[in-house]
């Protein structure tokens, strides 16, 4: 039988019989590369002869198997579901084999049968890991092989409980032309643990690989294909990690687990607030501190800024954590509702340990933050600000504000600047003062006092 040629895009994996040199599914240019087209296979097509009402299914809670690291288990939504696949993404050399080989360490000891499929590592290379990391069960069961039919049968074969394949990219059929890693190598081999998990029900959990756009490698497909997506994510200059759900049919995404990497493996951060406070600064000016939510769970974040006068030519303004579209907006609220000139200065703004955020209730404690610098006056250490800043230079609601109050008076903070409007502050202001603003000037003057009104009387 003679073999078709085919044209895959690099980028999404979308095929095409011809070369084209613009994707049609994902616009990328000159990423079409020939190949032998795979032949069609039979896809998990699940109990086909029986067709029932969804009201006639048994509804039962889904049994999880959890693992005891309560930061793992978060982010999955309560543990892992027999039958999904998870894929772990992030950087080379942030720590996923780390985590996962740990996660394993952990279904063990609860009595499940684990597999742990290394491509990447060879078994001496990873037991010699697994001595460097602290309480690893031994009973592990491990499959070193770079080919997919060696593996395909031995997994199968197996009686398990959960399958650890590390990593997708590295997996690859015998005969295949197109290289291990490349869009169609990837997507087959998501495809057969796809079939695989749901037909014998078994979890499995994927390593992938990020590129350096910060996207899964691999068509896009993969990400489809899967029933959850975490990102492990860190600064490598910072010993902590943070796992993201991008993706999870089975809880809440956006979920957010914190870990810190040390010399014997991953220790789980249970209390992140006071974890990234630590080294905090309160006399300082320019810093305010800010609680941000990271899926159900809330984080006290301190947010830095130091306004300098610029020596030559154009102002700077640099964000390292926060979004620098919402900063340049609220410099502009700034110098247009409240009166700082900002024009000969440059700002420069910083979430301390590393942290990102994106969300809008950050807004206030930014502006705090620059108003601070700017005018050389430290506000008050145990205060909080959340609020979003619209373009009038008003203070807007935010989301699930009782909680994060609550978790901000738990620390010991006592004074919350919360926007004026927003009656949903319930019992998470036990222990807080607080003092609701509705415009940014009037959020200056309750932060900075009389240092603001001097200074303006001075201008």
């Amino acid at each position: 039988m003679k073999s078709k040629t085919s044209f895959v895009c690099s980028a999404c994996g979308h095929q095409s019989p011809k070369w084209l040199g613009q994707c049609p599914a994902c616009s990328a240019w000159n990423t079409h590369e020939e190949g032998v087209a795979p032949p069609r296979k039979e896809a998990w097509r699940g109990d086909v002869s029986l067709i029932r009402a969804l009201g006639d299914i048994a509804d039962r809670e889904l049994a999880r198997y959890t693992s005891g690291i309560e930061e793992f288990d978060r982010v999955l939504g309560g543990g892992l579901v027999p039958g999904s696949l998870v894929l772990v993404a992030g950087d080379p050399g942030i720590g996923k084999s780390t985590l996962l080989l740990e996660a394993a360490s952990a279904y063990a000891r609860r009595g499940l049968r684990v597999l742990y499929v290394s491509a990447e590592e060879s078994e001496r290379q990873l037991r010699f890991r697994s001595r460097r990391l602290s309480g690893i069960e031994h009973s592990i069961q491990v499959l070193a092989s770079t080919r997919l039919d060696a593996v395909a049968p031995a997994v199968e074969a197996a009686e398990l409980d959960v399958l650890i394949v590390d990593s997708v990219q590295t997996l690859h059929r015998e005969g295949a032309t197109t290289a291990p890693g490349s869009a169609g190598q990837v997507r087959d081999n998501a495809l057969y643990f796809m079939e695989l998990a749901k037909r014998t029900h078994v979890p499995v959990l994927l390593v992938g690989h990020v590129t350096k756009e910060g996207t899964v490698a691999g068509p896009r497909t993969v990400e489809h294909l899967v029933d959850a997506v975490l990102y492990l994510e860190g600064d490598p200059f910072h010993p902590y990690r943070v796992l993201r759900a991008a993706k999870n049919r089975f809880g809440p995404t956006h979920e957010a687990g914190m870990f810190e990497m040390g010399d014997h493996g991953l220790r789980e951060v249970q209390n992140p607030s006071e974890f990234l406070l630590q080294e905090r600064h309160a006399d300082s000016s320019g810093s305010v501190v800010t609680v941000a939510m990271e899926g159900t769970r809330s984080i006290l974040l301190e947010v830095q800024a130091l306004v300098a006068r610029a020596g030559y030519g154009s102002a700077r303004r640099v964000a390292m954590g926060p979004d620098p579209r919402r900063v340049a907006v609220i410099l502009a609220v700034l110098e247009r509702r409240a009166r700082l000139d900002l024009s000969a200065s440059e700002v420069f703004l910083n979430v301390a340990g590393g942290f990102s955020i994106a969300e809008p209730a950050a807004d206030l404690a930014l502006a705090l933050a620059v108003a601070s610098s700017y005018y050389d006056k430290p506000v008050d250490p145990r205060c909080v600000a959340v609020g979003e800043i619209g373009l009038a230079g008003e203070v807007r609601r935010v989301s699930r504000l009782g909680l994060r109050l609550k978790e901000a008076a738990r620390l010991g903070f006592t004074t919350a600047l919360v926007p004026g409007r927003d009656r949903s502050v319930g019992d998470g202001a036990s222990g807080l003062r607080v003092v609701p603003v509705s415009r940014i000037d009037e959020a200056l003057d309750a932060a900075l006092g009389n240092s603001r009104q001097v200074e303006q009387r001075h201008g």
